[in-house]
């Protein structure tokens, strides 16, 4: 396969369109596209996903615990914006640290992150099934769910230009929601003179640093969509500058927006007292008495989880492909591209059948699950920018020891540290997904007497 060097000029779209072959993406998007991938991925709305359950563990205190997990996602933000400059491919951090570590430890990572890529999608469908159910309750969620694989599945199909698109709209719905929701919540804040700093402080009901610490384990999930915006560096126009730009600015943003959802939302319901955890924010919308606003939240919330599904089943569909191309995989199922799409319908439809366990999975354990993943692969990432720039490059003087050994230290010290916070159960399944992962490691390597296929970038 072709890749285009970092320095060679880029085609305009128009001429990449018409360059279409069976192993090479379109270079179609910009900036914009990517951070509104990255959102939608990541969803604003995604603060209510885990509200309940994050509220009653902190004692109402989720906003801080928001403030604890962004500030840990921004060093490792930083890591995944380095490395896609150093390595502008498909496969994040499957490429990262293969590159940085050899083909063996990047594999793992790999199919680390490929737990919480192939369990994102899922919690999405299953958000649908449970907030359509609500809605609609002689429908059973099983509908809905299977339903959104379709749609979500045949648009992946269809190419990335066609998410891109459906963006814009997700994410339309979702803004005209969040300034709605901030105007009634501070209106109800003011009637019934709630404490501002409530949401801080939480309720009494819970105390210590601990529960927010596990509870920022739990809201890793909420965040990720900053790397996903990696895995489309083969997609994107100037890659080594939009990129990294734009995985910075989705992680901030998106920050502050769960930071201030989380905020209003105990302004206006003062309570971890919830019918369901699973599905308390419709319990808080609900409670500013505006009907209009419950029906736009449960169309915002459901698009939202549509979108996430979207972007979430492109990008594990990547990783795959990334895998499938290197010859990881089986090359003949997951690294191909279809002619007529340019997309890797293979993979895509793969993940769409593996996601109909949303039908039958519950959302902490999701939630717990997707966090394990991510947290092992945000470590790798920061480890291998150590590795790629002060170790391999030797820029160790000055502000360079800042940026390649401390910068990136702090960003794996606070991943490891949430990781461990995790429940028993995950670990017990995480481990054992690992475990499957390296004895397919010994099968492809026949017990490490063949090297592990590796993307060969000077190609």
């Amino acid at each position: 396969m072709t890749h285009p060097a970092p320095s060679e000029p880029l085609a305009s779209p128009t001429e990449l369109t018409a360059q279409v072959t069976e192993g090479r993406f379109k270079r179609v998007l910009g900036t914009p596209s990517l951070v509104l991938f990255g959102l939608v991925y990541m969803v604003p709305l995604t603060a209510f996903t885990t509200y309940g359950i994050v509220t009653q563990l902190t004692g109402g205190r989720v906003p801080m615990t928001y403030v604890i997990t962004l500030v840990a996602m921004v060093f490792t933000a930083r890591s995944y914006s380095r490395m896609s400059v150093a390595y502008p491919y498909s496969g994040s951090a499957y490429i990262y640290t293969q590159q940085s570590f050899g083909g063996a430890i990047g594999f793992l990572a790999g199919w680390a992150l490929l737990l919480d890529y192939l369990f994102l999608p899922m919690i999405n469908y299953l958000i649908v099934g449970l907030y359509m159910n609500q809605t609609f309750p002689s429908i059973p969620n099983w509908v809905w769910i299977v339903g959104a694989i379709l749609l979500v599945t045949v648009l992946n199909v269809i190419g990335i230009v066609s998410v891109a698109r459906a963006n814009f709209v997700i994410i339309a719905v979702q803004t005209i929601f969040i300034i709605a929701f901030v105007i009634f919540a501070i209106g109800s804040a003011t009637g019934h003179h709630v404490d501002p700093l409530l949401p801080f402080r939480g309720d009494g009901t819970v105390s210590g640093l601990g529960p927010l610490f596990q509870g920022a384990a739990i809201l890793c999930l909420s965040f990720l969509g900053f790397d996903s915006v990696s895995t489309l560096s083969e997609e994107a126009k100037d890659s080594t500058r939009t990129v990294p730009r734009a995985i910075m600015i989705t992680t901030i943003t998106a920050g502050v927006i769960f930071i201030l959802l989380a905020y209003f939302s105990q302004w206006a319901f003062p309570s971890n007292k919830f019918t369901s955890a699973d599905t308390a924010s419709i319990e808080v919308v609900a409670s500013l008495g505006q009907q209009w606003l419950s029906v736009l939240f449960i169309a915002g919330f459901v698009a939202g989880g549509m979108g996430s599904a979207l972007t979430s089943q492109a990008s594990v569909a990547r990783i795959l492909f990334a895998m499938g191309r290197d010859g990881v995989l089986p090359s003949a199922i997951f690294g191909r591209l279809n002619k007529r799409f340019g997309t890797p319908v293979v993979p895509i439809l793969i993940v769409s059948v593996v996601s109909l366990y949303a039908a039958f999975a519950d959302l902490l354990t999701i939630s717990n699950m997707i966090s394990f993943g991510a947290l092992i692969a945000f470590s790798c990432v920061n480890l291998a920018t150590f590795k790629h720039y002060f170790i391999d490059r030797g820029e160790r003087r000055g502000w360079h020891a800042v940026n390649n050994l401390v910068l990136p230290g702090i960003g794996f010290g606070l991943t490891v540290w949430l990781w461990t916070n995790l429940t028993g159960m995950t670990f017990v399944v995480g481990l054992s997904w690992l475990a499957v992962g390296f004895i397919l490691l010994l099968i492809v390597t026949r017990f490490f007497r063949r090297p592990t296929p590796t993307l060969d970038l000077k190609e």
